[in-house]
């Protein structure tokens, strides 16, 4: 190797030249607008409910959550989730929606296997880890609230 002759540019050095810019503000706005508008679609149908169905509080947010996961599971199924993750950002993986994506997501990549072994055994892949952290965080942070009653 010659003396002043420049070292080839690394894999991190190239890829940071191609990627475009980060635009943090522009997605966290993004989030925001969007993940605030999911949740405000859900609470003014919540209001409707509350107005004409006759419902007690507990079965309006039971039917509300049913009616978000479904709208979930089926524009997944019709691939419309993922251009408008694409376009919204983070804001529609607020739990309840993004915990939907994931199980309807896994089972088409596994239907081609059977209702059973494909989409039955593969839909809680991703969704059992994000089960299993949060009930254990769950746990911990009520263990210290009960250690220390005044956090």
């Amino acid at each position: 190797m010659k003396k002043n002759a420049q070292p080839e540019p690394g894999f991190s050095q190239l890829l940071r030249e191609k990627l475009p810019g980060k635009r943090l503000g522009k997605n966290c706005l993004s989030a925001f607008l969007s993940g605030g508008l999911l949740c405000a679609g859900a609470e003014f149908f919540e209001i409707l409910l509350a107005a004409y169905s006759g419902l007690n509080e507990e079965s309006r947010s039971s039917l509300v959550l049913l009616c978000v996961i479904g709208l979930v599971a089926l524009f997944t199924g019709l691939g419309w989730y993922d251009k408008l993750g694409q376009q919204l950002g983070a804001g529609l993986a607020v739990p309840i929606s993004g915990f939907a994506n994931s199980v309807a997501a896994a089972m088409l990549e596994h239907r081609s296997e059977g209702l059973v072994l494909g989409c039955g055994c593969n839909s809680f892949k991703l969704a059992g880890a994000v089960i299993v952290f949060g009930i254990s965080s769950a746990f911990f942070v009520s263990l210290l609230s009960l250690l220390f009653p005044a956090l």
